[in-house]
């Protein structure tokens, strides 16, 4: 199961691709609600209604924790201490953690980046503390998978895709979404 994080002001674009490229692949995605409500609107004011609520949500077969970006959602996600808690957990368990956009600012908050490559929306280097940064679109090191942005948001997708169902998965979608 992988649980994607919605705050207020996240990006419509990286939601949502992660979510529906990891459905089509039939892996259990969840939408999870950071704050005390099951709508949570995006950074281009579309409303989502999550699956769940963060204070409901069982970790117990959670395998994935993804964090979508945009401005003021990743300043949100920073902002709740249960995110930031289990983001450092499931690092420090070997479990995958996920980032893409301004949402890598949150693992360096964290202090999961360590040790660890990643990359992060231009301008937001300096945020991903611990980390060596680079520029490419999609970097996995270790158990922590970060991508640059709404741009890169499919290359992201099938990533985590591929990780979690391997590459024939993610190319069988790839192949059904017309993009090979």
């Amino acid at each position: 199961m992988v649980f994607v994080y919605l705050a207020d002001g996240f990006e419509e674009l990286e939601a949502i691709t992660v979510i529906t490229v990891m459905r089509r692949a039939a892996i259990d995605v969840r939408t999870v609600s950071v704050s005390d409500s099951r709508t949570v609107t995006g950074s281009k004011g579309i409303a989502m209604e999550s699956d769940i609520l963060i204070k409901d949500a069982d970790y117990g077969k959670c395998e994935m924790i993804v964090l979508p970006g945009g401005g003021q959602g990743t300043a949100n996600l920073g902002k709740n201490a249960l995110v930031v808690s289990k983001v450092k957990e499931f690092a420090a368990a070997g479990k995958w953690v996920a980032a893409i956009c301004a949402a890598p600012a949150v693992l360096g908050q964290a202090g999961v980046l360590a040790g660890h490559e990643a990359t992060v929306y231009p301008g937001g280097e300096q945020q991903l503390t611990g980390a060596k940064v680079v520029a490419d679109k999609v970097v996995v090191s270790g158990n922590i998978v970060t991508s640059r942005g709404p741009g890169t948001a499919l290359d992201f997708a099938f990533a985590l895709t591929g990780i979690l169902k391997g590459e024939t998965a993610a190319d069988k979608v790839k192949s059904q979404m017309l993009l090979v």
